[in-house]
Order: C-alpha cells, then sequence, then structure tokens
C-alpha cells in the first residue's frame, strides 16, 4: 500500500459519533444528521472504481459517512490498485488528489499547517486538482481471500458497518450518488426504515436489454403477488436500510440471490416502514462489463419461492 499518501491523517478516534447510541429518528433541526455506511462490494472493477470513490466521497456534503470497499478476488488489476492506494484499516479521507495522469489519490484531511498557498506540494505535487471531502468521511477496505459472490461481500461489508444508516453501492457506475438525498430524507424524517431504488420512476434510464427488462418485471410481480408488495423494481441495486434493520435479520445467500432474499425478508418481518424513490441508470453493455446474465434471473425467480416457503 502506498502509505505516504496517508502519513499525514490522523488516527481515527474512539468513540466516535455515529454508532448505535445515535438516535436520530423524528430528530429536530439541531440535532445531528444520521451517519452513512457505504458498502461497496467490488469484483473486476479497475477502470470505474476510483470515479466511484470520488463520487461516493463527495456526495451528501453535510453527512459523515464510512466507505467500505470488499473486493471479492478481482484478477483485472483492480486488487493489485487497491492494495497499493486504499488502506486496509479505517483511516479518515480529506482530500480527493486528481493527478496529471488523471489517477485518483485518496488523502487524509489537511495538515493544520498547510495553506492555499502551498497546496500542489507534498502529498499533492504534480496534482491536476485538489477536491476536499465536504463531510467526515472514513474507508476501510476488505479483500477475500477467493471469489464469493456479490451477497457473500456484502455480508462481509455488512460486519464492518456501524454507522446509523447504510445503503449499498456497485462499483461499475451505473448509479449515482447524487440519487442518495431523497432515500436519506425519508429516513431521516422518520418516514422509512427501508428505502429501495426504482429505475422504472421516470428518471434517466439507459435505454438496453428487453429481456432484462422483462425478467425484471416478471420477477418484481412474482415476488410482489407472493410477499403482498408493491415493489416496482426488485433486482436495483439501491438499499438503504437503518442498521438495526439487518442487526435483526440473518442472510445466507453468497450470489446475486441476495436483492431477492434482502427484500423477502424485510416484507416478512412486517416490522420496517417500506418506501421506493426514483433513481437514475447508466446501464453497460456485457461489452462495457456487465456481469449479470439469463442464469441469475432464473435463479432469482427460484429464490422468490424459496424464501416465501423458508
Amino acid at each position: 500500500m502506498n502509505t505516504e499518501a496517508l502519513d499525514d491523517a490522523p488516527a481515527p478516534e474512539s468513540g466516535r459519533p455515529g454508532t448505535a447510541e445515535r438516535a436520530f429518528a423524528g430528530a429536530s433541526k439541531d440535532a445531528a444528521r444520521p451517519t452513512l455506511s457505504v458498502v461497496i462490494p467490488v469484483y473486476n472493477e479497475r477502470a470505474t472504481l476510483p470515479e466511484i470513490l470520488r463520487l461516493v466521497m463527495l456526495a451528501l456534503p453535510g453527512v459523515a459517512k464510512q466507505v467500505i470497499v470488499v473486493d471479492d478476488c478481482s484478477t483485472d488489476g483492480t486488487r493489485e490498485w487497491i492494495t497499493e492506494y486504499l488502506p486496509r484499516t479505517e483511516t479518515p479521507i480529506g482530500r480527493i488528489v486528481t493527478g496529471g495522469d488523471g489517477g485518483l489519490r485518496f488523502l487524509g484531511p489537511p495538515r493544520a499547517d498547510e495553506t492555499r498557498g502551498e497546496e500542489g506540494g507534498g502529498d499533492e505535487a504534480g496534482a491536476a486538482s485538489v477536491e476536499i471531502v465536504p463531510a467526515e468521511t472514513s474507508l476501510i477496505v476488505l479483500l477475500h481471500d477467493r471469489n464469493r459472490g456479490k451477497g457473500r461481500a456484502l455480508r462481509t461489508g455488512f460486519e464492518t458497518a456501524n454507522r446509523d444508516v447504510i445503503i449499498i453501492q456497485d462499483a461499475d457506475l451505473e448509479y449515482d450518488p447524487v440519487d442518495w438525498a431523497e432515500m436519506l430524507d425519508l429516513i431521516e424524517r422518520d418516514k422509512a426504515d427501508v428505502v429501495f431504488g426504482s429505475r422504472f420512476y421516470g428518471r434517466p434510464h439507459r435505454v438496453l436489454y428487453f429481456h432484462h427488462y422483462m425478467a425484471n418485471k416478471l420477477i418484481s410481480f412474482v415476488f410482489n403477488f407472493l410477499f403482498d408488495q408493491m415493489l416496482s423494481d426488485i433486482e436495483v441495486c439501491y438499499k438503504m436500510f437503518r442498521r438495526t434493520v439487518i442487526e435483526e435479520i440473518e442472510f445466507t445467500c453468497d450470489d446475486f440471490g441476495f436483492e431477492i432474499e434482502f427484500s423477502a425478508k424485510v416484507a416478512k418481518s412486517k416490522r420496517w416502514r417500506i418506501y421506493e424513490t426514483g433513481c437514475a441508470y447508466y446501464g453497460r453493455t456485457y461489452e462495457e462489463g456487465k456481469k449479470i446474465n439469463w442464469r441469475d434471473g432464473v435463479k432469482a425467480l427460484w429464490y422468490v419461492f424459496w424464501f416465501r416457503i423458508f
């Protein structure tokens, strides 16, 4: 790992705010805002991971964030980039530096002795631009020793997540963190406990595969019929929820079946207030790196029936 880039980052404080003790339901304007854990499962996303990290850290300027990257044993250079540039222990991040070659580095907060006049020196030498992370943000990386699937990567991330609210974020740039604001607002105002994104609510949506669209609609219809719900996009990445939700649920799926398992167990509990908000979708083709295929759709339909029965 490139430790020089993190030398100026102060050690994380113990007993930091954002733990379970921080109640925010129905909070007044003067109370602290909920903190956010962002869980990012990664598999072979070398081309997009640095930029999605940048967007995640710049999102929701008034909200403190814990960013958790879980690499599921990537083989395309992602693991090597992570090992060189990202911390293995939870580390504060305060600056995003874009180098002259376009590469991104994630550095600690500016030192007290740094001034605007010194910008561009030290860690920022040769930088084309420096962006200040607008809220308290920490970053941690977790590495799988073998490929275990998206569901298992998420469960690994959940084990480390310790902020008030959790959001799932894919690393492929198909989803934009700008859409978090409306989701978090529902939780912050104590209207919702779980908020699903939906790609079918009129937001920008790349036009791609008809059979994917129909498969999603079929899976969503069967799920809604069996679980008495009204979710429009069961296979969406974006799921934001209070941390207490997953503290009371045991997950078992290692693959893409997690999407169904999460939705089914939340619905069956009949405890949590569920909402949907629209989210943009900048989908990829298979040539651009899309991984899910028809087999995953068949398995998802099977999972719907499995989790209805068991």
